[in-house]
């Protein structure tokens, strides 16, 4: 769900980034503990809406007024990428804002719209490498400046309805997922699909390429930033292990099945229906079956890995909502102190995991005997401290990229691509083509 900004934030970041890059001021005198306790107001702004979500937050900021009583948080809710961009932009950010895209990170350093957080974290003697999970440092820095933190993270994992899948164990392995697809799907006298084992189309919900390259451990880039998806064989391995999947249902078929699915977000989701034996999802849609499907009989499990690499079962693909300090924040130093609060005080962290059910993103967090681990969270909790999972690292161009690649799968799943290698070096070329326009902006 948290990714549907990315799009719009990336357009308004593309514009922007040009405009303002070189323009940050040098970060105020941060004291590790502050000797001045003069009363001041900062304002706060967050992307959450949901009933359940605000009183996560009411709660947690009552906790960071207890600590800092002199603080007082002015917080403003659904807030869109779009209108932080438009504040800084207009002289008038707010003094802390929190995103849920982080594929705009690149951006949001590069173009200086958050602070470099990095001079924040040494005055106040915070080893982020030991604090936070190494997956982290991939999407909340770009070319050494740290300019936002990680605030709860999400991890994708492999939901399985336990009456659908027959008294079978989850899949490890792709092969084992693929047979137990074939063998789980329950077809009418037409052969049209009624139960799918699996829907292995890209466009099946969190099927994207971002979040199932981790299944056989695929390379978005190479060091210099250029595409490495064209010569990365892991890629290929996947796409054609997909393709022989879909051919054994029928593309139009699983297509006019995925059609008829409901909203991924309601209470129509096909999981929910049971109309899907397995699916990949986020650690969220616990908290969704509990509330829009209680009867489901449902576990959790990692991903499945590529046959040859079983060390790496366990693993996933990471990513989580980032909060900084705006370029021109009005009070930086209180700014920090919240910043802080909500990204490195266990108790604050595990408040908002247990009432949002997102993975907290701290070590300490995620040991602490506060949290909830019924055992359908806990595969997400391990999935997230997995140090084969993988996040998508911070790239200027991150929605493109994932955009061009997911759009060569449409055609090849399809059959209007036949050639997959010249696929695959067409998505490397479009590609490296937008770095080459965009590299210097």
């Amino acid at each position: 769900m948290k990714r549907l900004l990315a799009i719009t934030a990336a357009a308004g970041l593309a514009l922007l980034t040009a405009c303002t890059a070189g323009t940050e001021a040098g970060p105020p005198k941060i004291e590790a503990s502050p000797t001045s306790h003069d009363p001041v107001t900062i304002e706060f702004w967050h992307g959450f809406s949901a009933d359940n979500e605000l009183k996560a937050f009411t709660d947690t900021l009552a906790g960071f007024k207890q600590k800092y009583p002199w603080i007082t948080v002015n917080a403003t809710k659904a807030i869109q990428d779009d209108q932080i961009l438009q504040s800084v932009r207009g002289g008038n950010p707010p003094d802390v804002a929190l995103s849920f895209t982080t594929d705009s990170v690149a951006q949001f350093c590069k173009a200086n719209i958050f602070q470099d957080l990095n001079p924040y974290l040494a005055a106040s003697k915070i080893d982020a490498d030991k604090l936070f999970p190494k997956v982290i440092a991939q999407y909340t820095q770009y070319q050494g400046k740290r300019c936002v933190m990680p605030m709860l993270a999400d991890a994708y994992g492999l939901y399985y309805n336990k009456k659908l899948m027959k008294g079978n164990e989850p899949p490890k392995t792709m092969s084992e997922l693929a047979d137990l697809a074939k063998k789980l799907t329950v077809k009418d006298a037409q052969g049209n699909i009624k139960v799918a084992g699996f829907v292995p189309t890209g466009l099946m919900y969190e099927n994207a390429p971002l979040h199932m390259g981790v299944m056989v451990g695929a390379k978005w880039t190479n060091p210099d930033g250029t595409s490495a998806i064209g010569s990365d064989p892991q890629w290929k391995r996947l796409m054609t292990w997909q393709k022989e999947l879909v051919d054994a249902f029928g593309y139009e078929k699983l297509e006019k099945l995925r059609k008829s699915f409901g909203d991924e977000w309601s209470a129509d989701n096909p999981f929910n229906k049971g109309k899907v034996a397995m699916a990949i999802d986020g650690e969220w849609r616990n908290a969704m079956l509990a509330s829009d499907a209680p009867d489901v009989d449902y576990g959790t499990a990692p991903m499945p890995v590529a046959d040859d690499q079983p060390e790496r079962y366990g693993a996933g693909f990471i990513t989580g909502t980032i909060i900084g300090i705006p370029r021109g924040a009005k009070h930086p130093e209180a700014a920090w102190e919240l910043v802080k609060y909500l990204t490195t005080d266990t108790d604050a962290l595990v408040t908002l995991s247990n009432a949002i059910r997102n993975v907290p993103s701290t070590l300490p967090a995620l040991q602490s005997p506060n949290l909830k681990k019924d055992p359908n969270f806990q595969t997400f909790l391990d999935i997230f401290a997995n140090p084969n999972s993988t996040t998508m690292p911070a790239h200027i161009n991150s929605v493109f990229n994932q955009q061009t690649l997911q759009d060569a799968g449409t055609k090849w799943e399809s059959g209007r691509a036949t050639d997959l290698n010249a696929l695959l070096a067409e998505v490397d070329k479009t590609i490296n083509e937008k770095l080459k326009l965009t590299a210097g902006g």
